[in-house]
């Protein structure tokens, strides 16, 4: 039976706008010193890919610092809801593709997988994911993939409460929610990837690689190609 993306099939364009315009200030602060630092990784120069892109919240952010920007969304809506949101970003494209069909031979100078992307794409062989993604980087080009730092764990809990509470998703089932997993009753479930299993993944992929923890809410795996 094929797998359900609760994000293509519930949690998209506005409802997943709606995700992001959080009133918690630690929530905010994470996701701002998420992208000050995918910033200090690009050039004006790059021609940037970013994986399971949404409806290019992260796009708008960087695409003034960078050559170009193209997203990949398997949401259909969340496409065509970015397309309006991104109207006046001339060097942004956001494009309907599955990641695990990703088919971009050396095109771009960096790739992102950002807020948790290597969990919320399902990738059941991550070491696997990632190798074929580093095929569409070129030479000398860099991949920035993130997930949950460990002690991020009750803003995690506390956003997700705030998500439930404006109806994003379902109330959150306490007894299945731990060790980094969180759990909704409607089935949402929310997984993360441990420093290990980054460390894993970048021994894989072959080529140099870097873990770094920001502001104490990101674990960020950095692969120079």
């Amino acid at each position: 039976m094929a797998k359900i993306n609760y994000y293509a099939e519930n949690l998209h364009s506005e409802r997943l706008r709606q995700v992001y315009e959080t009133e918690l200030p630690r929530v905010a602060e994470y996701l701002e010193r998420e992208i000050d630092f995918v910033r200090s990784h690009l050039k004006k120069s790059d021609c940037v890919l970013e994986i399971a892109a949404g409806y290019g919240r992260i796009m708008r952010e960087i695409a003034p610092g960078v050559k170009s920007v193209t997203g990949i969304d398997i949401s259909e809506k969340n496409v065509a809801y970015g397309k309006n949101y991104l109207k006046d970003v001339t060097n942004a494209e956001l494009l309907v593709m599955d990641a695990h069909r990703l088919d971009m031979q050396e095109r771009f100078d960096a790739i992102l997988c950002l807020q948790n992307g290597l969990s919320s794409v399902k990738a059941d062989d991550p070491e696997a994911f990632v190798i074929k993604m580093l095929k569409s980087l070129k030479n000398g080009g860099t991949a920035l993939f993130s997930t949950y730092h460990a002690k991020f764990w009750e803003g995690r809990l506390a956003w997700f409460r705030e998500q439930a509470a404006k109806g994003l998703l379902g109330e959150l089932d306490m007894e299945k929610t731990k060790e980094g997993v969180i759990v909704c009753r409607d089935g949402f479930r929310a997984t993360t990837h441990r420093r290990e299993r980054l460390e894993m993944i970048g021994r894989a992929a072959g080529y140099e690689w870097q873990i770094f923890e920001v502001d104490d809410s990101s674990l960020f795996l950095v692969i120079k190609k």
